[in-house]
């Protein structure tokens, strides 16, 4: 099978009376599912979308949005799901980055149509959900079914949007042989299984959402949670009896913490696989603890690779805490059969073991460019590499460590936030001199946003003020949680400013100050 298609055509023949979704009061077999996904198709190419087009989606999720995921690349269009948390104004950069011809939307957001930024999209959208979505579901219930458009394993899927160190976001596309290879190198450490219940809780315009391909090739059964919280995770797999979840570490340890777990039936729950941001010992002690019958295992890649690269999988977590080696938990786990991982210097060396350098990855889930930005494409795809821009070592039995990012990056709940798409707002506003912006420890959060600023001569901003400055222009996720005035900004000799542990000078005592609320 050389497409997501292709996979779609081969459930449906082969599970075509098995369950492919799952809602309240509400269910679809395969082969329902099949045929809903080629009427819509049709219902795309009425709304001027084609063969080599790409249509923006703005949802929640939902097994609508799946549909419509299916649909574009049943009929050779792009799918752009577009990450909701952001502003306005960088919703429609990345629209107009990407040239989408069509606005996918649930009633959720709709309302950002009336706003100035997207107002000329009121004219181009699709509604897929809320009261005025009856055209929609009448058109897939009676729309003409088109046949599937002929692809291949280099056919563009997927394209994603992952944050920039300029401020400006990276557009990903990945083509369905990215995806469908990230699934078989997944597969040589995780076992999926056809009559698996899947929950989908990561935003779908997340990379995560791509690791459960895996489950898609087998044919799973598949719930979708709109929005997360303790509860409806809790009460969504004691109602569907879900098998399997992928969970950022924010979202278990907030469920953990909750101390709701014991109040729901989670009996069937088999496998948790959570990434995006490390979890500390206790904390995997403590998801041991409540969820003893569940295989636990950690996952590290990127948006460019589709998304995994390595997996620490339960059986490594069950040796490194019966044996107290618990350092291991620190690891992102062994490198996935199919990938290529090497550490490098920054003179291009290879390091050696236990030698930090940057992570250097290679294989068929590894994507083949940005769009638009060929410059920014040639800085990271070197002789058949992808410099990841994380930096880290292997241990003499294979096993990946992360130990910081060459890329100015701090991960919050699990979403990537780049310091310099926060300075550069910062920068704009009027009183600001100066303006760092740094991640420090956060035990839900694994970080939070925080901004250091010099303010000009005769100025006197609040926080607030500062804070506030920054609504509307990026999105709520990167607004700092605290903004600090200080007299200077600490520098190095050529004048840049300090940011990291390994300076003399550094933000550790910005982080002191922040820890201690003085």
């Amino acid at each position: 099978m050389k497409t997501l298609t292709d996979v779609l055509l081969h459930n449906a023949r082969t599970r075509a009376d098995a369950v492919a979704v799952l809602d309240y009061g509400f269910s679809l077999t395969w082969s329902e599912f099949a045929r809903r996904i080629a009427r819509l198709g049709g219902v795309l190419n009425q709304s001027g979308i084609n063969r080599g087009d790409r249509f923006g989606i703005l949802a929640l999720n939902s097994w609508r949005q799946a549909e419509v995921i299916h649909a574009g690349q049943w009929s050779g269009a792009t799918p752009v799901p577009i990450n909701f948390r952001l502003a306005p104004a960088e919703i429609r950069t990345i629209i107009d980055d990407a040239e989408c011809g069509l606005l996918v939307v649930d009633e959720q957001f709709i309302g950002l149509l009336d706003g100035p930024e997207l107002a000329d999209w009121k004219s181009r959208y699709l509604l897929i959900s809320g009261d005025q979505a009856g055209p929609y579901e009448q058109s897939v219930k009676s729309g003409k079914p088109v046949e599937p458009a002929t692809g291949s394993a280099d056919t563009e899927a997927l394209l994603l949007f992952t944050g920039g160190t300029s401020g400006r976001a990276k557009g990903v596309p990945l083509t369905h042989g990215n995806i469908i290879a990230n699934a078989k190198q997944a597969s040589s450490r995780w076992t999926a299984r056809p009559d698996d219940v899947v929950l989908h809780v990561p935003p779908m315009f997340h990379s995560a959402e791509l690791v459960k391909t895996v489950y898609f090739m087998q044919g799973a059964a598949n719930v979708y949670l709109p929005k997360f919280d303790p509860d409806a995770l809790l009460r969504t797999i004691e109602e569907f009896r879900i098998t399997f979840a992928l969970l950022v570490p924010t979202m278990l340890m907030l469920t953990l913490q909750s101390g709701k777990v014991p109040q729901y039936d989670a009996s069937s729950l088999k496998q948790i696989i959570y990434g995006a941001s490390p979890m500390s010992v206790e904390w995997v002690r403590e998801a041991f603890a409540a969820f003893p019958e569940v295989e636990f295992a950690q996952g590290y890649g990127l948006t460019e690779t589709a998304p995994l690269l390595t997996m620490l999988d339960h059986q490594s977590h069950v040796d490194a805490l019966e044996q107290g080696n618990t350092a291991r938990l620190s690891s992102c786990g062994r490198v996935l059969e199919g990938v290529d991982l090497k550490i490098m210097d920054d003179n291009g060396q290879e390091r050696t073991t236990g030698q930090v350098g940057e992570i250097y990855a290679r294989g068929d889930n590894v994507f083949g460019g940005y769009i638009n930005q060929e410059e920014l494409t040639q800085q990271v795809l070197v002789e058949g590499w992808f410099r990841t821009g994380d930096l880290g070592y292997m241990d003499n039995e294979g096993y990946l460590y992360l130990k910081d990012r060459k890329q100015d990056m701090i991960v919050t709940g699990g979403e990537n936030v780049y310091s310099s798409e926060v300075e550069a707002v910062l920068n704009r506003h009027p009183d600001v001199l100066e303006i760092a912006v740094v991640g420090i420890p956060d035990e839900i959060y694994g970080e939070k946003v925080i901004g250091v600023a010099t303010i000009k001569s005769g100025s006197d901003p609040t926080q607030d003020e500062l804070i506030d400055f920054c609504r509307g222009r990026i999105g709520g996720y990167k607004i700092p949680k605290q903004i600090h005035v200080v007299d200077s900004l600490p520098k190095s000799a050529l004048g840049k400013v300090l940011k990291t542990a390994g300076q003399p000078h550094t933000f550790i005592h910005i982080d002191r100050l922040f820890q201690t609320g003085s």
